[in-house]
């Protein structure tokens, strides 16, 4: 037992020795920590003992909801068995090696691409896009194309938190103070309709202006210097945006017709979370790179994937001996134990459907919240897919007027819903709180957390008209 700090709560030994990801350090000095005891299916405990509903599975990432034995069994058989193997130097292990083969026939059967064949292993959604970054310049290299590096991604995407990952992200708190975008990553339009159409403006017309803007950066940037485009099928962190009409589509052509890459980030899409195993195969997308994490071990285990195409490998391999060693990778990727955890995360999905689940439950969730929130004037559009889903807040529900500067809304809803013992999650770009629950979640747990929320907007109405109308 250390005796660094004696005499201290664990609130006063966080405040005086953690830095928090993604926290406010004032806030955290002024109120200390919530912490978090036990969790089990779509509940996680207080240290208070107050027990909340998870509307937002963590971090978009618990699928299969906390504490299931198959994944605590399949992580602690691993640890005895092969705690540690890397996969440098062709070394390999034998659970992550069968990942891999489950991974490439799910996407053949479950998305009908056939074209992605290798899989590259990480521990999160930010270095499998960090990897994407890399690829990109090194399939080029490799085809002579050496000014073919510009990567472009959209405004209020979210593509995670290293250097890289976090110029691709689109939105500027994450850029701020830590000098980012890096050169060559661009952002173009974000396909928001319901924020972002103009007035009178249909969906189709909404996203024939959407691919011009990205048609016209492409164009002033030179299609002979971008290497790729980076998308989120359904874009989470900015505040689940669905696509418009007929917007990858038009895309893709865009992009087959400049040989430009496809990079898909199914970080929050992928095994599940939009009642279809993966976006891919939902949208008919083709992608060239496939970013994957958070439901891959339902977050028991840190660890991404990335799917790679044919199209890539194939100049990898023909180049292999001339280039010599892929001097690209990690010291867990594939871990044995990450491996194992996910296989037995991909039975449970499987045997529990939890995809056909996700697809039945989310349009429940979708209604559940949109009655809950029709009578209050300052919620003016509630989406989404499968069991992900946003509420997004307004000014006023009439004109869409936006939501004063600093007033936020979702975050005053998000302090109430705690109180009631629910968890929707406050997102970074519009005033939205997202909604996104373990696929587990039965119609009797969605009923309560519903409950629980609509009790929390209804007594933070007060504060929100102070906010919205001053």
């Amino acid at each position: 037992m250390s005796n660094f700090l004696p005499n201290h709560t664990l609130d006063m030994i966080d405040q005086a020795t953690m830095l928090h990801p993604v926290s406010s350090i004032e806030d955290l000095h002024a109120k200390g920590p919530t912490l978090y005891e036990t969790a089990q299916g779509v509940t996680l405990r207080d240290s208070n003992g107050r027990d909340h509903v998870d509307m937002g599975a963590g971090l978009w990432c618990v699928n299969v909801g906390y504490g299931h034995d198959a994944l605590v069994e399949a992580g602690t058989t691993a640890l005895k068995t092969l705690s540690y193997q890397h996969h440098f130097g062709n070394a390999a292990a034998k659970d992550t090696v069968r990942l891999s083969e489950r991974l490439v026939q799910l996407f053949h059967d479950q998305a009908g691409a056939t074209h992605l064949n290798r899989v590259f292993y990480g521990t999160s959604g930010s270095d499998a896009n960090d990897t994407a970054y890399k690829l990109v310049r090194y399939y080029n290299n490799l085809r002579g194309k050496t000014e073919k590096k510009k990567i472009i991604s959209r405004i209020g995407a979210y593509h995670g938190l290293t250097a890289a990952a976090t110029s691709l992200t689109g939105i500027d708190a994450y850029h701020k103070m830590f000098d980012l975008p890096l050169p060559d990553v661009l952002h173009t339009s974000c396909p928001h309709f319901y924020r972002y159409g103009k007035a009178g403006e249909t969906e189709a017309e909404f996203t024939d202006r959407m691919v011009a803007d990205l048609e016209s950066l492409i164009q002033r940037e030179g299609p002979e210097t971008v290497g790729a485009f980076i998308v989120e099928p359904v874009m989470g962190t900015g505040g689940v945006f669905l696509p418009p009409l007929g917007y990858f589509e038009k895309v893709q052509k865009l992009l087959d017709q400049h040989d430009i890459l496809l990079i898909a980030d199914e970080v929050i899409s992928g095994f599940g979370r939009l009642g279809h195993w993966f976006a891919t195969g939902a949208f008919g997308l083709k992608p060239d790179i496939v970013s994957l994490a958070k439901g891959l071990t339902s977050a028991y285990f840190p660890m991404s994937a990335s799917m790679i195409s044919d199209r890539i490998y194939d100049v990898l391999s023909a180049k292999s001996a001339e280039t010599g060693v892929f001097m690209h990778g990690f010291t867990y990727s594939g871990h044995p134990v990450g491996s194992a955890i996910a296989l037995a995360n991909i039975d449970v999905i499987e045997k529990e459907g939890l995809v056909a689940k996700a697809a039945a439950n989310g349009p429940y969730l979708l209604k559940a919240l949109q009655d809950v929130t029709s009578g209050c004037p300052f919620v003016g559009d509630v989406r989404g897919m499968g069991l992900m889903i946003g509420v997004e807040y307004v000014a006023d529900k009439r004109t869409k007027a936006e939501c004063p500067a600093g007033s936020a809304p979702h975050k005053i809803v998000s302090k109430y819903a705690f109180e009631e013992g629910v968890l929707p999650r406050a997102l970074p770009f519009l005033p939205v709180n997202s909604f996104s629950p373990p696929l587990n979640i039965t119609r009797a747990e969605i009923d309560e957390g519903v409950s629980r929320f609509g009790r929390a907007l209804k007594c933070a109405e007060p504060e929100l008209s102070k906010a919205l109308q001053a």
